[in-house]
């Protein structure tokens, strides 16, 4: 089994204050992609460019202390791709993507970070450039290469995809807007939610998201807004799918699926 993690970090030097390496030393995960590492090259060089064997790559944002993903791998791949060619998208630090080609494979593992638009309007537009801008760049890819997308989509896709949906549907990462272009991917595209293919009528114990506002941990009122996003192959290999919850690194918790074969 080739046990792949994603994780949005909110910060990697404070995820690695609270016991990360420790976690991963023991799940001994294959990879490991991360998201909103909220730190520049420099910081992570010789520190955190490695993580319980595993060897780093990353794409920073320019900007200090905002977003940035990253991969971390036993395995070295045949390329490293930073950025996903957008002008005004990349200099966030917003997808990174290791391939690893063989004669009879083309074969991409990515973390991506999406914009959020909880902060206001100006985001949440950016958000539908982004999203606007990746469907036809995810298309372009799944046409060429076998991928798995992991990262922070930033979108509840259904409503069993969160808490209280209800009260939500006004609301960034709920929006018809946003759940439409979940809908596009996964129908028209082909793209397959891996989690969702393992676990169709899961609710309350998807949830990979919780506000730090209230008791929102504490009672469960979550988001699942952390995807695997396969192509067809890819997704069918996919064996087993967990949450990991007993500790806290961030304000999201870890989300392994274990594929058979992946790099095989």
């Amino acid at each position: 089994m080739f046990k792949l993690t994603s994780l949005n970090l909110n910060g990697i030097r404070s995820a690695a204050s609270k016991g990360l390496e420790a976690w991963v030393a023991r799940e001994s995960p294959d990879c490991i992609c991360v998201q909103e590492v909220k730190a520049q090259d420099a910081d992570l060089a010789g520190k955190l460019d490695a993580l319980a064997g595993l060897r780093g790559r990353f794409h920073c944002a320019q900007k200090k202390g905002y977003s940035g993903v990253g991969i971390y791998t036993r395995h070295e791949p045949s390329d490293v791709v930073c950025g996903y060619g957008d002008a005004e998208f990349d200099p966030e630090g917003r997808w990174i993507e290791l391939r690893f080609d063989t004669p009879a494979r083309r074969l991409s593992i990515v973390s991506s970070y999406f914009p959020s638009g909880s902060s206001g309007e100006e985001r949440q537009q950016a958000k539908f450039r982004f999203l606007a801008s990746m469907e036809p760049h995810l298309a372009r890819l799944k046409a060429g290469r076998e991928f798995v997308l992991c990262g922070d989509i930033n979108i509840a896709h259904q409503a069993q995809d969160l808490r209280n949906w209800r009260s939500n549907q006004k609301n960034s990462g709920f929006l018809p807007e946003e759940r439409d272009w979940m809908t596009r991917l996964l129908g028209h595209h082909g793209m397959v939610d891996v989690y969702r293919r393992l676990h169709p009528d899961t609710t309350d114990a998807c949830y990979t998201w919780w506000s730090n506002r209230g008791q929102a941990w504490a009672n469960n009122v979550g988001w699942r807004i952390d995807y695997h996003l396969a192509t067809p192959a890819l997704a069918a290999t996919a064996r087993s799918a967990s949450v990991y919850k007993d500790e806290r690194f961030s304000d999201h918790a870890p989300l392994t699926i274990a594929y058979e074969g992946l790099l095989d």
